[in-house]
């Protein structure tokens, strides 16, 4: 594994949008969010792939090498998307891997769409990457017992996060009626259980992302997660997951797709995160985790604050992670290295 250099105060940070763009209504939060970085001491560029007048911001071809060349700038030390969109999957076969694969590694930072993005860069290269913010949500205060994006890319030694347990149920924030806002309302209950009970102390490497985006790169040399199980992952695997919206069909036939796939081949544990999407009467999002992936006599944990639903907690893809869930204690620990 190759980390990047613990971000400081006076580094770079790129902004480029890589999928989807920031319209002019949204132009308030994204000033606050560029507000949010200078506000802590970072020097912030902002890229020419940032329209919003189709599903993405530029042509896939100047939204690769965009990327491309702020990830290999090494005067980049992190680079950050607005959010994340719905097309991301057209810049993998566009990348230039070779340039990337000669450069130090750079922060790449996000969730959602850039999953499609944050995954493969981890799984061909060996370069750790950031998934759990964007650069919208980079205004917001971390609730106790989670980290900032910025503290875990700053870090120089293991750190511990723990479940709040509280969880936000009241949906997007109004960026446009209230750009400022900062602080989280996390106005429900909710922490982490084992499927079948019982406690759980496990580690592996860390990998996963959004199921919606990162399931259809399974099969392709973009996803392959068993390769980069026996590369890199003596240790076993974290393979964590989280649905942005499909129903549980849909995330049942996903995760059936990854099994398939040996996305679990190197598993220790599979961790799920909380999520918005709905439930049906007869089969809810958790029936859909362990239908497809309860026979394979692996633990699972539900309910992770990872994805689409406030509070965020930031997980290094390649870091060496610790889970506990044992009486009222939910922590995981990283360590990048």
């Amino acid at each position: 594994m190759r980390f990047p250099r613990p971000l400081q105060p006076g580094d770079r940070i790129g902004v480029t949008s890589p999928s989807s763009g920031v319209a002019p209504r949204m132009q308030g939060r994204l000033d606050v969010a560029l507000a949010a970085l200078r506000d802590r001491g970072f020097d912030v560029v902002v890229g020419e792939c940032m329209g919003a007048d189709r599903v993405v911001s530029a042509p896939r071809g100047q939204r690769a090498a965009e990327l491309t060349f702020m990830l290999v700038d090494p005067a980049i030390r992190a680079v950050v998307p607005p959010w994340g969109g719905e097309l991301a999957i057209d810049l993998v076969d566009q990348l230039d891997w070779d340039a990337l694969a000669a450069a130090e590694p750079t922060w790449l930072v996000g969730f959602s769409d850039m999953s499609t993005v944050l995954l493969p860069i981890t799984l061909r290269l060996g370069w750790a990457t950031l998934h759990g913010w964007n650069l919208m949500d980079t205004p917001f205060e971390s609730p106790e017992g989670l980290l900032h994006w910025l503290d875990v890319a700053g870090s120089t030694t293991p750190f511990t996060q723990r479940s709040p347990g509280r969880y936000r149920s009241l949906g997007f924030y109004d960026y446009v009626g209230d750009p400022d806002v900062s602080t989280m309302e996390l106005d429900s209950t909710g922490s982490w259980t084992v499927v079948g009970g019982g406690d759980l102390d496990v580690s592996g490497r860390l990998v996963g992302g959004c199921i919606e985006t990162v399931s259809d790169l399974a099969g392709t040399a973009y996803g392959d997660v068993p390769a980069f199980g026996r590369e890199h992952a003596d240790e076993g695997l974290l393979v964590y997951l989280e649905a942005a919206e499909h129903g549980p069909y849909d995330v049942a036939r996903a995760l059936h797709g990854l099994r398939l796939a040996g996305w679990f081949e190197h598993a220790n544990a599979i961790l799920v995160g909380r999520t918005p999407a709905p439930s049906l009467d007869d089969f809810s999002q958790h029936d859909a985790v362990v239908d497809a992936l309860g026979m394979l006599g692996i633990p699972i944990v539900l309910d992770l604050e990872v994805g689409h639903t406030q509070p965020f907690l930031p997980l290094v893809n390649g870091a060496l992670g610790r889970v506990v869930v044992d009486g009222e204690r939910r922590e995981v620990t990283q360590t990048l290295g």
